[in-house]
């Protein structure tokens, strides 16, 4: 359901501990429910509005309901505070990050630089971004001016974001996932069969011939696994345990071969390597290193997801 009150709820439990949503759900429901009817208003949407707005900022709700304190920057200005965090990571960012690389690769013509300058880019700016946003809204918090900067921030219920069908959330999660690593396996293959890169009337691979001979077959297989565990659990609705642990084992079977592979730079074809990068430039050994930790950090955060989704 999309009405008010459906919204406000699902805004305050989706950021509470997951054995306690139910019970906090009921508990928001009966309560708006109840001064909603005591008001005896000629209009229950009104009602049923004003009772809300009286209830506040669903993340300042949350936070006392999962015993959270807002501390460093105070329940006034947090909500603020994480919506713009979230919108200047999600918008500004990679804004940033591509025009990073787009300007390395006009300027050195380097498509091993630009990753480099890419990855150092989300990193480095990223961290500025949440350092000095962190510190303003601290230092805002802390100001005399408070009551005026207060009343410009002022949550109301047109704040509310309509409530995700949660069926529909559950599928098109799933297939996004399904769909990218099938896009994977199907890249992998395709640079091999049409030898994309072409350089002085040769035509060559991106990635080394000589992973066909044996690593590259367990890191097709995992992306493959999580493909179909993903589909699988499309259907049956969830996560759960029986689901969970092979597709653990899927994620495994991907990142540590991948991994090891990085480790020992035999990703990408030596031909390929020297027809982009000449003899005199070598990729440095930390876009490894980087891309290594990314890997194992993104696999086994699906992973613990995936567990903890099961046993919610």
């Amino acid at each position: 359901m999309n009405t008010l009150t459906e919204r406000y709820v699902h805004e305050v439990v989706r950021r509470v501990p997951a054995d306690q949503r139910d019970d906090i759900a009921d508990e928001l429901r009966t309560t708006i429910a109840d001064t909603v009817e005591a008001r005896d208003a000629a209009d229950p949407a009104a009602a049923e509005r004003a009772v809300i707005t009286e209830m506040g900022d669903p993340i300042r709700l949350a936070a006392r309901y999962a015993d959270r304190p807002l501390a460093l920057i105070g329940p006034e200005f947090y909500p603020t505070y994480i919506r713009l965090l979230r919108l200047l990571l999600v918008t500004v960012l990679p804004v940033v990050t591509a025009v990073v690389v787009v300007l390395d690769v006009l300027d050195n013509n380097d498509i091993g630089s630009a990753i480099g300058s890419g990855i150092g880019a989300v990193l480095t700016v990223g961290a500025q971004m949440i350092a000095w946003l962190t510190v303003v809204f601290a230092l805002i918090d802390r100001s005399r001016g408070r009551a005026g900067v207060a009343e410009t921030t002022k949550w109301t219920p047109d704040d509310l974001p309509d409530t995700p069908r949660a069926a529909d959330k559950r599928v098109v999660g799933a297939l996004a996932s399904a769909v990218w690593n099938l896009a994977l396996i199907g890249l992998i293959v395709w640079q091999r069969t049409a030898e994309p890169y072409q350089h002085g009337g040769d035509r060559m691979q991106v990635l080394d011939p000589d992973l066909w001979a044996g690593w590259i077959w367990p890191i097709l297989a995992g992306l493959a696994g999580v493909v179909v565990l993903e589909l699988v659990r499309a259907g049956k609705g969830r996560w759960t345990l029986p689901l969970a642990l092979p597709y653990a084992l899927a994620e495994i079977l991907f990142a540590l071969p991948l991994a090891w592979v990085l480790h020992q730079q035999m990703l990408f074809n030596p031909d390929f390597l020297a027809a982009v990068n000449g003899d005199d430039w070598t990729i440095p050994d930390s876009f490894y290193t980087v891309t290594i930790l990314v890997v194992l950090a993104i696999s086994a955060g699906e992973i613990v997801k995936r567990f903890r989704e099961a046993r919610a």
